[in-house]
């Protein structure tokens, strides 16, 4: 097992509050999907019969030559995302975790989470994998309207979804959802029942996103050929502060833009090592990382080669599946990425920490502006956006810093 087993269901959720921890999360990029979905722009190719020993193999390579550079850090978080790594083997999911184990410390909190489909959820399993150290899972649902379901090109049904969320609480109580809403004709009055509905569950964690249109997708071909019409802008902005005022008054108020959690427990560790500035590694084909190697005052960021076969190789030459954009950051580029990503969480960015990495002082007057608009907020050190902020977290992100490009 990776660790003991918790004697409770209630103590799979984090132990420690998020700001008591330095963070260090580890991300697993597995690239295959059972069926690539017609908005997906990430790093998938379609699953079909695999051998995946090689992949597996690559991907501890990478893991040992990450070790070589960051050296020992204390591990506070692994997400296993894609794709679909719940079409991974359990064995293959313990041998990576079980390679992570012996490389780093591993925090008596530390979160692991796999994302999976509905339909890939069964109690079988769901024990498994719980037995072999997962103990948070992103269930990939998207919808709860089976007309929905088809329109985005998924393989589950309302019920399926339904029924995976049930039986995933019953073995890992900090569960996720994600859930894609704003989508073509969407009325706010049929959003919030659907929202209500999954509110209705009991699940803790909610990740609800706007469909955008990302370009070289289906859907991308589908609106140039006038399939579907994007809802417009202002339409997407009513329903995003319909869904902040449902999700608040149901006990799940919005953490960052687009997560949602019944307290800080529930809080995806992972997910604010982005936001709040940490450290991570990324392994598997496509992954990104951003982490300060060992006696190093530069971040740097890392992008690993997006096709499989190329990765594979690639690891077993140099032990890193690095590509050729791999490399140091500016401690502008590093601020930049801060502010960018800081913004979009309650917890806000440290002003003093920006100034000193940007060498320059943020422009009070776009401080006060901002301020006097209602979109931002200062608290001691930190500048925090509103809701309405939120809105507009990238244009005022531009304008914040003092060498945006």
């Amino acid at each position: 097992m990776f660790f003991k087993k918790r004697k409770s269901k209630e103590t799979n959720q984090a132990a420690a509050r998020p700001e008591d921890i330095d963070f260090f999360g580890i991300y697993v990029h597995w690239p295959y999907c059972a069926k690539i979905c017609p908005y997906c722009d990430f790093n998938v190719y379609a699953a079909k019969q695999r051998d995946n020993t090689a992949l597996v193999d690559a991907i501890i390579r990478d893991l040992e030559a990450h070790r070589a550079v960051i050296g020992r850090r204390v591990v506070t978080s692994v997400y296993f995302g894609g794709g679909t790594p719940s079409l991974a083997k359990p064995e293959e999911l313990y041998a990576i975790l079980g390679k992570i184990t012996e490389l780093w410390t591993v925090h008596s909190a530390v979160e692991i989470t796999v994302e999976t489909n509905p339909e890939d959820v069964f109690p079988g399993k769901l024990s498994i994998w719980r037995d072999i150290g997962i103990n948070r899972l992103s269930l990939g649902v998207q919808s709860l309207n089976n007309n929905a379901l088809s329109f985005l090109g998924r393989q589950h049904t309302r019920d399926d979804a339904l029924t995976a969320i049930s039986q995933s609480l019953e073995y890992f109580p900090n569960t996720s959802a994600d859930l894609i809403y704003a989508r073509p004709g969407q009325s706010e009055d049929g959003w919030l029942s659907e929202l209500n509905e999954l509110l209705s569950t009991g699940i803790p964690h909610l990740s609800l996103y706007e469909l955008t249109i990302k370009e070289k997708t289906a859907f991308e071909k589908q609106v140039e050929r006038g399939g579907f019409i994007p809802l417009d802008d202002d339409a997407q902005a009513d329903l995003y502060l319909a869904t902040l005022k449902a999700t608040g008054a149901a006990g799940l108020p919005a953490y960052e833009v687009s997560n949602h959690a019944k307290n800080e427990s529930y809080w995806s560790r992972h997910n604010l090592t982005y936001w709040l500035g940490g450290d991570w590694i990324g392994v598997g084909p496509g992954a990104e990382g951003r982490f300060f190697g060992n006696d190093s005052d530069e971040r740097i960021m890392t992008r690993a080669i997006r096709r499989p076969a190329e990765y594979i190789a690639a690891t077993g030459d140099v032990g890193f599946g690095w590509d050729t954009e791999t490399g140091p950051l500016t401690p502008v580029q590093d601020a930049d990425e801060r502010l960018i990503m800081g913004l979009r969480s309650v917890r806000g960015v440290s002003r003093t920490t920006l100034e000193n990495l940007y060498g320059k002082q943020f422009d009070p007057a776009q401080i006060d502006g901002f301020v006097s608009s209602g979109h931002l907020e200062i608290e001691s050190d930190r500048l925090k956006l509103t809701h309405d902020g939120w809105l507009l977290a990238d244009f005022i992100a531009s304008k914040l810093s003092p060498v945006f490009d």
